[in-house]
């Protein structure tokens, strides 16, 4: 869409003529015209346009509901609901939250309910020690009663149903353990719309499988599988029977699995591979560069290997960040000096144009970068 202005515009003065010619102008439309111009004169004083509050997407919601979903004891769920239990913005199956902890670290969690309760939302969290913190600070420091801030919900892994958007014929799912979050959404959907419909779920152990009372439920369409007693998964058992009708695979895993399967699937015409990650991407044709902070001097060298967050972090470990996969925008900086490698999908070339980038992601096309921190 753009903003330009037509050199010809048609404007209907008059009624159009009668259907079948009886009449120069219709006297149904004459009519309606009238009225027209009686009526919305006279309505307009009692329905003035009120001033809407501009938003800025943050919600303030309260924890109802905290519970332990894995026998672990390293996975809990979180329910969230407005203070006044009001009614909150949709989702749709495999949409995520922001969630702003108290810290200031803001941190994506997949929803893991059910899209149809307009009342609360449920996350998932697993324990990681030695992660980025958000993890730990989820479970030892947020609890049922407290108000936590939330963006969305938004949705960068959507649900395509057979017949609705999808040519295949059947649905695939295949979680590996926290990857299970926005799978369960997808499998109520699939299941309640009577679609046919299996899924392979895989952990280390049987303790560390959240959910998994959840899922019984749907008998043996879900197939549960654990390292420790029967190995790690070939590709073709998480991809399992394709049939005549082809397969549409959804997944969401370690990254390994899920280039796994990229690799397995390519040139396969019969399956689509639908897939969301939990880390960052592995990072392709990358090069060795450097990174400077214009306020300091300070430098640093990005390994081919590694994102220039990671080396950022080293210089300024309190950098926000979120999905590290370049959509949520977390992370959002602007070049000071140096041509970057713009590898994301969500800034707009007007952003890039003013020098902005998403250091997860984003490489250098120069031999260093000065940043604007």
């Amino acid at each position: 869409m753009t903003g330009s202005k037509h050199l010809h515009e048609t404007g209907l003065v008059v009624e159009p003529p009668h259907l079948k010619g009886r009449w120069q102008r219709d006297p149904l439309m004459r009519f309606l015209s009238g009225l027209g111009r009686v009526w919305f004169p006279a309505w307009a004083p009692v329905t003035r346009l009120r001033a809407v509050t501009e938003r800025d997407g943050v919600q303030q919601l309260e924890i109802v509901r905290r519970e332990v979903v894995a026998h672990d004891e390293n996975v809990i769920a979180l329910t969230f609901a407005a203070a006044d239990r009001a009614v909150l913005p949709e989702w749709r199956a495999g949409a995520h939250l922001d969630l702003v902890l108290p810290s200031g670290r803001m941190r994506e969690y997949s929803l893991c309910g059910d899209p149809g309760d307009r009342t609360t939302y449920r996350i998932a969290v697993r324990r990681i020690p030695d992660g980025g913190g958000g993890s730990v600070e989820v479970h030892d420091d947020l609890h049922v009663g407290d108000t936590v801030s939330i963006m969305g919900p938004r949705n960068a892994f959507p649900l395509a149903l057979p017949g609705y958007g999808s040519p295949v014929g059947r649905l695939r799912f295949v979680a590996a353990g926290i990857g299970i979050t926005p799978i369960l959404p997808m499998v109520a959907i699939a299941d309640r719309l009577g679609l046919d419909w299996t899924m392979i779920y895989t952990g280390r152990t049987l303790d560390s499988i959240p959910f998994r009372e959840e899922l019984a439920r749907y008998g043996d369409r879900v197939q549960i599988r654990t390292d420790d007693e029967h190995g790690l998964p070939t590709m073709d058992d998480l991809i399992g029977a394709v049939g005549d009708g082809g397969v549409a695979l959804y997944c969401c895993g370690p990254t390994p699995m899920l280039e796994g399967l990229r690799t397995r699937l390519v040139d396969r015409g019969d399956v689509e591979l639908h897939y969301e990650r939990f880390s960052p991407p592995p990072i392709e044709n990358g090069t060795e560069f450097a990174i400077r902070l214009a306020s300091t001097g300070e430098t640093e060298t990005v390994a081919a290997d590694e994102s220039m967050l990671t080396a950022l972090r080293r210089l300024r470990p309190s950098t926000p960040y979120s999905c590290q996969q370049g959509f949520c925008g977390t992370c959002k900086l602007r070049v000071a000096d140096g041509t970057v490698d713009h590898r994301d999908g969500s800034l707009m070339d007007t952003e890039r144009a003013s020098g902005y980038f998403l250091p997860c992601v984003s490489r250098c096309n120069s031999e260093s970068l000065t940043i604007d921190v």
